[in-house]
């Protein structure tokens, strides 16, 4: 067979590549000793590009020089230089594939399809990070409000913002809920959010709830002197996903929620960049376990959680904390919220939302851990409180006023009751609450 020119092979130095032209994908992958790396590598980027096991007719030269991915790199960790143990299992490595975005647009389905699709069945792979250039990221708007948006339209310059997610997850009925969002709002929330178990049941519709909870928010504004978000849910099937968000708006709601891994990436962005949904978007982190808990295979929690809904537009990511019930380690939840605010060209940051079993007395290490510009999302520790849930919120504030003031969180409980009250429950350390 004749051999194809050196530019049309899966294979490429770094160097020689128009970044701009190129998704770059970074791949954990394990192999048996006696496998060669370079093969695999470059006939799986065959494989999520031109072509298949085989070399067909149709895969031209000049179809493999324009939509060929290219491996650009390969590192084996430990890297062996002059022999291998003779014991040795695995080798392991991280590779990197350039693939042309011209082959898959402007868009995440394809995007997934390509970069992770059929090599997802491979055994020991998996993706590290998405390195997307400035010409595929302007096909995406980003979050309308992100950072500082939420800050002027709540009119809250430097704290971090206090969530409350309604508790119980799932209810009968919605005028209980709406007493307990005005308990938690007057009590200080800034965002009262549904549970991501509830959305439009035939028992609890967003049609009986919006204006219920509105009502519960209006009421609580006007006694605190603030203003507060209800995130109602509106997770749901297409197109029934566009249609609750219209209605929500229709109905007064000030911001939405989306389960944005169960619905999928492109029906979270079409909410997110439909020009009638003037209000903020939280994307709830749902499934995120089944993407990315794998130390081996799936994609990683940066990517999944925080880099892909901040492109297509959340204002509000929650995401698993390491502090209460959530498993996750503190580096992967600190990579997560880095992705979600470091500069991204024109896409604006999202505010990052810890999420999962946090209480009052871990306040100081979350601020410490991710600074001021976050939402903290407490759900039992303020409906659990001993003295219900308006002083629950309180108890936040005042654990948030403590560390903004640099007065430890313990100290200024001794003349703080509902913030005692709160330490005394639950101290520091975990919630009780396990998965």
């Amino acid at each position: 067979m004749e051999r194809l020119p050196l530019d049309a092979l899966p294979d490429a130095l770094p160097d020689a590549i128009d970044v701009e032209k190129y998704v770059i994908c970074t791949y954990y992958v394990g192999l048996p000793p006696f496998i060669d790396v370079r093969d695999v590598a470059q006939a799986a980027a065959v494989e999520q590009s031109t072509g298949t096991w085989t070399l067909v007719p149709g895969e031209t030269v000049e179809v493999r020089k324009r939509h060929v991915a290219k491996v650009i790199g390969i590192y084996e960790v430990p890297q062996y230089e002059y022999s291998t143990p003779k014991d040795l299992e695995r080798r392991q490595y991280v590779i990197q594939v350039a693939f042309p975005w011209e082959n898959f647009g402007q868009q995440i389905p394809m995007l997934l399809s390509t970069v992770i699709g059929n090599i997802s069945l491979g055994g020991r792979i998996k993706c590290l990070d998405m390195r997307f250039p400035k010409s595929w990221l302007k096909g995406f708007k980003g979050p309308k409000f992100g950072i500082k948006g939420l800050r002027k339209l709540l009119g809250v310059r430097d704290r971090p913002l206090l969530n409350n997610m309604i508790k119980p997850c799932v209810y009968t009925s919605a005028k209980v809920g709406a007493e307990l969002c005005y308990e938690a709002a007057v009590g200080g929330a800034d965002i009262v959010k549904d549970d991501e178990l509830l959305a439009n049941a035939s028992f609890n519709s967003i049609e009986e709830r919006v204006p219920l909870f509105m009502e519960a928010i209006d009421r609580a504004d006007s006694e605190k002197g603030e203003k507060t978000l209800y995130t109602v849910n509106i997770t749901d099937r297409i197109p029934q996903l566009l249609e609750n968000a219209e209605r929500a708006i229709e109905l007064g709601a000030n911001a939405l929620m989306i389960n944005f891994l169960a619905v999928g990436y492109s029906a979270f962005r079409a909410v997110c960049e439909d020009p009638s949904v003037n209000v903020p978007v939280l994307a709830h982190m749902d499934i995120t376990g089944a993407l990315s808990y794998s130390p081996i295979t799936g994609i990683a929690t940066n990517i999944v959680i925080g880099k892909l809904p901040r492109v297509c537009g959340s204002d509000i990511t929650v995401f698993p904390a390491p502090y209460g019930k959530a498993p996750i380690l503190k580096e992967r939840f600190l990579h997560m919220a880095h992705d979600m605010v470091m500069p991204l060209h024109h896409i604006e940051q999202t505010m990052p939302m810890p999420s999962g079993g946090i209480s009052q007395g871990m306040v100081e290490e979350v601020i410490d851990d991710l600074g001021t510009d976050i939402v903290i999302g407490a759900g039992g520790a303020i409906h659990a409180h001993p003295d219900g849930p308006r002083a629950g919120a309180r108890a936040f504030r005042q654990a948030i006023e403590a560390k903004m003031q640099g007065i430890p969180v313990g100290r200024y409980a001794k003349e703080h009751e509902e913030l005692q009250r709160a330490l005394d429950a639950w101290g520091s350390g975990r919630t009780g609450f396990d998965l």
